[in-house]
C-alpha cells in the first residue's frame, strides 16, 4: 500500500491534465509505478515523461551498456518497482545474469568484464558518493566520447530519481517482478 493514494487514471486528476495522463497510458499501457505518483504534480510528470522516451529509443548508449547503469541506480536507491520492471527490460538488452545477481546482491564488480565492471563502478560511485574518481571516469572515457559519457550520467540519475520517488512513497513492485533483497 502506496504512502499516498495512487493516480490510476484520468479520474483521479483535474480534466485540465487528461492530456499528461494519456501520454503515460501511451508510454506505459496503465498508469502505474513512479507515474502514480508523479501525476499528483501532473506539471512535472509531463515534463519528465519525454526523458523516458529519450532513454529507451534517443540515446547513444546502448541498451546493455544502460540497463547496467539503471539497474545499479535503483539498487542503490533501494527502488524496489523500478529494479523489478528494469531488470526484465535488462535481460532482453542482454545483460547477463552474473552482472544482475552481482549489483542484486552489492558486490564486487572486479569478478566481471571490464566492460559491465567500469560501468557499474561509475554508476555506483554516482549513487553512493555522487562523485566519480579518476580511475572510473578515464575507463569509461577511454572507450566513449562525451555524449555517451553525459547521457550514461544522466540516465543513472534519472532512474536514481524514480527510484528515490518509489521508495519515498512505499509503490510496490509487482508481485510477478524481481525481488530485492529486503
Amino acid at each position: 500500500m502506496t504512502r499516498i493514494k495512487a493516480i490510476g487514471g484520468k479520474p483521479d486528476v483535474a480534466p485540465e491534465h487528461h492530456h499528461v495522463v494519456d501520454g503515460v497510458l501511451e508510454t506505459f499501457g496503465q498508469v502505474r509505478g513512479p507515474f502514480s505518483m508523479l501525476l499528483h504534480s501532473p506539471k512535472l510528470a509531463e515534463r519528465l515523461l519525454p526523458l523516458v522516451h529519450f532513454f529507451r529509443s534517443g540515446t547513444t548508449v546502448a541498451g546493455k551498456d544502460l540497463s547496467l547503469a539503471v539497474l545499479v541506480a535503483a539498487r542503490a536507491r533501494a527502488g524496489a518497482y523500478v529494479w523489478s520492471r528494469q531488470v526484465d527490460l535488462a535481460r532482453r538488452n542482454g545483460v547477463r545474469e552474473e552482472a544482475i545477481d552481482l549489483i542484486r546482491r552489492k558486490g564486487d564488480p572486479s569478478e566481471l568484464p571490464p566492460e559491465e565492471r567500469d560501468i557499474i563502478v561509475y554508476a555506483r560511485q554516482l549513487a553512493e558518493t555522487n562523485r566519480i574518481d579518476r580511475a572510473a571516469f578515464d575507463a569509461l572515457k577511454a572507450n566513449h566520447d562525451e555524449q555517451w559519457m553525459v547521457e550514461l550520467t544522466a540516465a543513472s540519475c534519472y532512474y536514481g530519481m524514480l527510484s528515490g520517488v518509489v521508495s519515498a512513497f512505499e509503490v510496490p513492485a509487482p508481485e510477478d517482478g524481481d525481488r530485492l533483497p529486503t
